[in-house]
């Protein structure tokens, strides 16, 4: 089991590797090499193999015996898979979160959803845009379901980033200007319906 100061350094690796991988500045079925992330990262080899076990965790790497690990593809239905995923956990938390959201929490949530109308670039909105699912979820105090959640967005944000790398406008969300609508209005299953669909589109027409 690693370490507190060694888990530490997988997290930082991990975060950095993750950052590459959504970017596409590391390649689908790119090969990660043990002991050229150790010495670029100054780490031992435990540290390095715990980040990848996160990295795999979250979709982005697969392993296998004597071929290592690489940076794992994405089909169609591996994003149908992550919407599906998404849409069932997140409404579930959003359910969870309603008696606990308050009037300064909800303010918070739109004022991410304005940050992201305002984004100049994907990176930016695609940040607002995980900072408002979060803002109205994170209340729902369960945090293992909180993190795989944030999992799932870290595989829609590669879906996102492989599609919108080259051309690219902040989009207008009607959806979560919805949702925001229906939870001050106390309408609980229109926040969640419009919830599911919203992110269900995501294997339709792209990450939300």
């Amino acid at each position: 089991m690693p370490t507190p100061k060694s888990d530490t350094i997988a997290t930082q690796i991990s975060k950095a590797l993750a950052g590459r991988i959504i970017a596409g500045e590391i390649e689908a079925g790119a090969k990660l090499r043990q002991d050229q992330i150790a010495e670029e990262f100054g780490a031992s080899h435990v540290p390095v193999r715990e980040a990848f076990r996160r990295l795999e965790s979250q979709g982005l790497v697969v392993s296998a015996p004597r071929r290592g690990v690489r940076v794992a593809g994405f089909s169609p239905a591996e994003v149908r898979e992550v919407a599906e995923m998404r849409a069932a956990l997140e409404t579930l938390a959003l359910r969870k979160a309603i008696p606990h959201l308050t009037r300064a929490i909800l303010d918070r949530a739109e004022e991410a959803n304005s940050a992201a109308d305002r984004a100049l670039d994907v990176e930016t909105w695609e940040e607002a845009n995980r900072t408002f699912h979060r803002t109205i979820l994170t209340p729902c105090g369960m945090p293992r379901l909180l993190r795989t959640i944030d999992d799932l967005h870290t595989a829609s944000a590669r879906f996102l980033f492989s599609g919108w790398r080259a051309e690219w406008e902040a989009p207008t969300d009607r959806d979560h200007r919805a949702i925001l609508d229906a939870l001050r209005a106390g309408q609980t299953e229109t926040a969640v319906s419009v919830l599911a669909r919203h992110v269900q589109t995501i294997g339709q027409n792209g990450p939300k």
